[in-house]
C-alpha cells in the first residue's frame, strides 16, 4: 500500500434522511479504520434518526422507517463512534461539505465534545473532482475499473472510496501520500468550519457566503452588528455558529 500512515486513517460514509446539515440525520454510518501496518477495523450501524425518513430519500438508500425504528440513537451510539474514531485522519468522498459537518452536528446536538479540526481531512471527490470531474460511481470505474454494486450502501460507498483513494495516490505523484498531504490538495487548511461558510485569507477569518463573502469578519462586525445576531438565530450550523461566536467573543474583548 502506496499511502503512508503514521496513524489510523478512518474512511467514513453517511446515508441521512436528506441533505441539510442542520435538520436532517444520520441513518447509517459506515467506517472502515485503516492501520498504519494496513489492518482494516469495520464498523457498520444503521441508526434511528428519530424523524421520518422521505420516501425521496429512501428511494435512494434503500433504508425506511421500519429498517431503523428498532436502533439505537446517535446520543445511545454516539460515544462507541467518537471512541472508533479517536486518533484517526478521517476521509471520505464528498466529506469535506457534507459528512463531516453533519457528523459534528450530530456529536454536538447530543452533547458530545469531538474535534476533528486537529485531524487531516481527506476528500477523495475533491482530488476527483480536480483531476477528472465525474461521480463516486465513476470515479470508481474510472480509477478501479470495477463497477459500483449497491451504490447508497454506506459500506459499499465507504470501501468504494477508500478503493478510489488508494488508486489516485498510485495515479498522481503530485497528491502526496500521507493523509496530512492529501487532506491539504482535496480539503485545505483554509476553512474554520466544516459546513464552509468561514475561512481564513491572509490568516484573517473572513464570511465565505452571502453578501459580505470574502469580507472580513471583524469588518462586518464594526459595519453591520446585527449580522451576527441573525446568523445566531437562523439555520447555520451548530459548528459554524460555534466559531463565529469564539471570534466574535475575541472581537469584543479587543474593544473593551
Amino acid at each position: 500500500m502506496k499511502l503512508k500512515l503514521q496513524r489510523p486513517i478512518a474512511c467514513v460514509d453517511l446515508e441521512t434522511t436528506g441533505l441539510s446539515i442542520t435538520k436532517d440525520r444520520i441513518v447509517e454510518i459506515a467506517i472502515v479504520k485503516i492501520m498504519p501496518d494496513g489492518e482494516r477495523h469495520i464498523k457498520d450501524m444503521r441508526i434511528n434518526p428519530e424523524m421520518p425518513i422521505p420516501q425521496t430519500t429512501t428511494d435512494i438508500h434503500g433504508i425506511s422507517d421500519a429498517d431503523v425504528a428498532d436502533k439505537p440513537t446517535f446520543k445511545e451510539i454516539g460515544n462507541e463512534i467518537k471512541q472508533f474514531i479517536e486518533n484517526c485522519d478521517l476521509c471520505g468522498f464528498n466529506s469535506t461539505r457534507f459528512d463531516f459537518a453533519l457528523l459534528t452536528e450530530e456529536f454536538l446536538r447530543v452533547g458530545i465534545d469531538i474535534d476533528l479540526k486537529s485531524r487531516n481531512l481527506v476528500d477523495a471527490q475533491q482530488i476527483f473532482m480536480k483531476k477528472e470531474q465525474r461521480t463516486l460511481t465513476a470515479a470508481y470505474k474510472f480509477y478501479c475499473d470495477k463497477d459500483l454494486e449497491n451504490a447508497h450502501s454506506a459500506i459499499a460507498d465507504v470501501e468504494a472510496t477508500f478503493e478510489i483513494l488508494l488508486a489516485q495516490i498510485e495515479r498522481y505523484d503530485d497528491i502526496g501520500t500521507t493523509p496530512e498531504e492529501l487532506s491539504s490538495v482535496s480539503s485545505g487548511k483554509d476553512m474554520l468550519d466544516y459546513a464552509r461558510r468561514l475561512k481564513l485569507v491572509n490568516n484573517v477569518a473572513t464570511f465565505n457566503f452571502g453578501k459580505f463573502k470574502e469580507q472580513p469578519v471583524t469588518d462586518v462586525f464594526d459595519k453591520e452588528p446585527q449580522y451576527y445576531d441573525w446568523i445566531m438565530r437562523s439555520d447555520f450550523a451548530q459548528d459554524t455558529k460555534n466559531v463565529l461566536s469564539k471570534i466574535y467573543t475575541e472581537y469584543k474583548l479587543k474593544q473593551a
